[in-house]
């Protein structure tokens, strides 16, 4: 194909027009019920834990369910994905709960573990409260293997889970327990990552 042409059609030729469409999202509650809810849980070493909940929590609101991402031990700094949350709303809330700053495994203080044990009661409010069809627990899993939620806590969410609510954990190193209790578990693995060559996150693909 001509070189020019291709450009051209790729930046909207007026003489071929690509069809253009837009639709509200559905109302909550209008479309067909998805079923029982089952657990997820995201894990391991590589890339794409939380990018992997955001894909399924788009597509749940695409459908007309509501979601909230609970993030542990992540900061209140502006994300793409809480840029869009915001254009999303209320369809999808996503709430940090974590403090500012990296966390590092050495670096864990005092007001991270307060912060923890506050995120897992809002979980546990959130929970029970009915509101939500999907609940993505971002980072849950990193919390737990970091010694700032006890694995006990954990398993007593999985087990009080609704049965209409599909619930999600996120995070490396999740424990045996978890992954046992989940209906579903995915570990991403590191195969290659430009982050090696020293490339830093970027806006919109990383954060």
């Amino acid at each position: 194909m001509n070189r020019k042409r291709d450009m051209k059609r790729r930046k909207g030729d007026s003489s071929s027009p690509l069809p253009v469409t837009s639709s509200p999202l559905p109302e909550p509650g209008t479309m067909s019920d998805p079923g029982p809810g089952y657990i997820h849980v995201y894990t391991g070493d590589g890339k794409g834990k939380t990018t992997a909940s955001l894909g399924l929590a788009l597509r749940a609101v695409g459908t007309g369910l509501k979601v909230l991402v609970l993030q542990f031990l992540k900061g209140p700094e502006m994300t793409g994905e809480r840029r869009a949350a915001q254009r999303l709303s209320p369809e999808l809330t996503i709430r940090p709960l974590g403090r500012d700053g990296m966390l590092a495994p050495g670096d864990i203080t005092a007001e991270d573990r307060v912060l923890a044990g506050e995120a897992v009661r809002e979980a546990e409010r959130e929970m029970a409260g009915g509101r939500w069809d999907v609940l993505i627990l971002d980072e849950l899993n990193t919390a737990c293997a970091l010694g700032l939620v006890e694995e006990e806590r954990v398993l007593e969410m999985m087990d009080g889970k609704p049965d209409n609510l599909e619930l999600v954990l996120t995070g490396r190193g999740a424990p045996e327990p978890v992954m046992a209790r989940a209906d579903l578990v995915t570990e991403m693995r590191e195969v290659k990552h430009y982050f090696r060559e020293g490339v830093s996150a970027r806006e919109g693909i990383e954060k």
